[in-house]
């Protein structure tokens, strides 16, 4: 199956050098470009693409805006956000508008486009080294975070609550897995389920979720 792909990106350049190097993927197809956040959601409307890669600081409408309105919409199009993440401190509100993923813009390029394909796919990433700042994030801001419990969530298991800690952790559904001893099908299924119980749209969302139960320890120097 090939996925086709929007790149959301005021620089030019950026566009461009994604654009080049998908080209030699036939499973990945540029179906659009964008150069901010307006035109990236018209191009959701008029071409149905399965991944828009989307950068969050563009002129007029940014990338959280256009992700929220994207994701409210009754199209099918997941949003991988393409970010400096040191640099920025609005992926917090991406992760709230509906972001599937998190790649920052000086990971390798294969890695970029393995993200395209696992957001492509149903499921969602976030970059390794990411998860921490992301709660680091989360827990800094004002009122973000309610009083934290590690008591049970009605409704999930012992092995539900394994999973939903190795998440936290910004582990992978291969490497879940591996530490628990079970299949990748086993901790896909344990994930899928998860997003259910707790109202989840994607593992980001999950992220946040393991923080508040308290299975997840905030990163040292945050409160």
């Amino acid at each position: 199956m090939t996925v086709r792909v929007v790149l959301a990106d005021d620089q030019p350049l950026v566009r461009s050098g994604l654009r080049v190097i998908m080209a030699d993927y036939p499973d990945l197809e540029v179906v659009g470009e964008a150069a901010n956040g307006a035109e990236a959601v018209q191009l959701v409307r008029d071409v149905s693409p399965d991944v828009v890669v989307m950068d969050i600081r563009m002129p007029g409408m940014d990338g959280i805006e256009a992700t929220r309105l994207i994701t409210a919409g009754p199209a099918t199009t997941r949003v991988l956000v393409l970010t400096t993440f040191d640099e920025d401190d609005h992926v917090y509100g991406a992760l709230r508008a509906g972001a599937s993923g998190f790649v920052v813009k000086d990971m390798a390029l294969d890695d970029i486009l393995a993200a395209i394909r696992v957001v492509a796919a149903g499921d969602a990433l976030i970059a390794p080294g990411v998860t921490r700042r992301l709660i680091a994030d989360f827990v800094a801001r004002p009122g973000a975070a309610p009083e934290r419990s590690a008591r049970p969530v009605e409704g999930i298991t012992e092995r539900e609550r394994e999973v939903l800690t190795l998440v936290g952790r910004g582990r992978s559904n291969t490497e879940i897995a591996e530490d628990l001893f079970i299949t990748v099908a086993t901790a896909k299924s344990h994930v899928s389920r998860l997003f259910t119980k707790l109202g989840a749209r994607d593992r980001v969302q999950l992220v946040i979720t393991a923080y508040e139960m308290g299975l997840v320890t905030p990163p040292p120097g945050v409160r």
